[in-house]
């Protein structure tokens, strides 16, 4: 869900629930996942990451919940920012240190 609005919270969780509830009534997830899109009117591929993100969120597939994600996002970008304040902080102590020796730096 990545910040689309053209289909509401509320038929997302229907769609989900739908596939839940029809799954064991057709041979495959794809073929469920087909059947049902065409009903509401969405790609079987919308309805598909849907279904997996729910899972996903609900334990019971492997993978990152959105909280997750988004805590993962934020220390990602606290680490580049960190490690570029690292070497502006190296690059000066170098400078710095060169002046109080006279030396220039190779």
């Amino acid at each position: 869900m990545s910040g689309s609005t053209k289909y509401s919270p509320e038929l997302r969780e229907r769609a989900v629930r739908m596939f839940s509830d029809k799954r064991e009534d057709y041979p495959s997830e794809w073929a469920t996942f087909t059947a049902i899109a065409k009903l509401l009117g969405m790609t079987p591929e919308t309805l598909r990451t849907w279904v997996r993100k729910a899972q996903v969120e609900g334990g019971a597939r492997p993978g990152l919940s959105t909280d997750e994600r988004a805590r993962l996002k934020q220390l990602e970008r606290e680490n580049k920012d960190l490690r570029r304040a690292n070497a502006i902080l190296k690059d000066a102590s170098i400078f710095f240190a060169t002046e109080l020796d006279g030396q220039t730096k190779k």
